[in-house]
């Protein structure tokens, strides 16, 4: 059955020298994986064109339940992203943060929310210019919000350690060692105000960025316990050195 949605791209994965397999956020059926052409047909250098990381697309799918892999019959950029794909800091927290969302994102269910918070963000991205080398950072802490384990910043007060564990507060240092300590804590904080409109006002040296994004990479993997050794992040700290 031909169906039409939105979707986002995530990763594509080689399957042989004729098929790869596509792994999209679509608005409609949520994460989906398709059969993707590979080699050098007019088709499958069109789709190549077009499948980039973050890329947001119209598809008609030849959709039916009874199969694992979905075919795409025809995809159409909605919004152009050349500015994401001509600047080596965009292009490198694209690949970053569509590796990040495809090994958080694994339900199979629509979320229009999540949908439309990612599809605005990607957009923001490819024309913002001031702050954009933390846009990455704004974008892991509210993706929080989506995932279920966002922290609560109603227990925070100065001088309080952040209990990484349980995503709280607290006037005493917790017995684990997933815990930032006061300076860290104050800073993470303040991270936490951070949005898409005021990214330029936080100014971090190379250390600092790379440490907070150590910080939030291990809140990840507390909270997802199936995030792998991601390969991106090394891109990330290539180019901002």
């Amino acid at each position: 059955m031909l169906e039409k949605s939105l979707g986002i791209v995530l990763h594509i994965i080689p399957y042989n020298d004729k098929i790869a397999v596509a792994h999209l956020y679509t608005e409609r059926y949520g994460r989906t994986s398709y059969l993707f052409p590979q080699g050098t047909g007019k088709k499958a250098c069109m789709l190549r064109s077009l499948f980039m990381p973050f890329s947001i697309l119209e598809l008609d799918i030849d959709r039916r339940n009874s199969r694992e892999l979905q075919k795409i019959v025809e995809a159409h950029t909605v919004v152009p992203l050349q500015n994401i794909y001509a600047d080596p800091v965009k292009n490198a927290e694209a690949l970053f943060l569509s590796e990040v969302l495809c090994q958080t994102i694994k339900e199979p269910e629509p979320n229009p929310q999540l949908f439309t918070f990612i599809a605005r963000a990607i957009q923001v991205l490819n024309l913002m210019e001031e702050g954009k080398a933390n846009f990455h950072l704004c974008f892991l802490l509210q993706l929080c919000n989506f995932l279920g384990f966002s922290p609560n910043m109603e227990s925070y007060r100065p001088g309080y350690f952040f209990d990484m564990l349980n995503g709280v507060f607290s006037s005493t240092r917790p017995a684990h060692s997933y815990v930032l300590d006061s300076r860290e804590s104050e800073v993470f904080a303040q991270l936490t105000r951070m949005d898409f409109n005021n990214l330029r006002y936080f100014r971090f040296n190379r250390g600092e960025r790379n440490t907070v994004l150590s910080r939030i990479l291990t809140y990840y993997r507390l909270h997802q316990p199936g995030i792998d050794e991601l390969r991106s992040p090394e891109i990330l700290r290539a180019i901002f050195d």
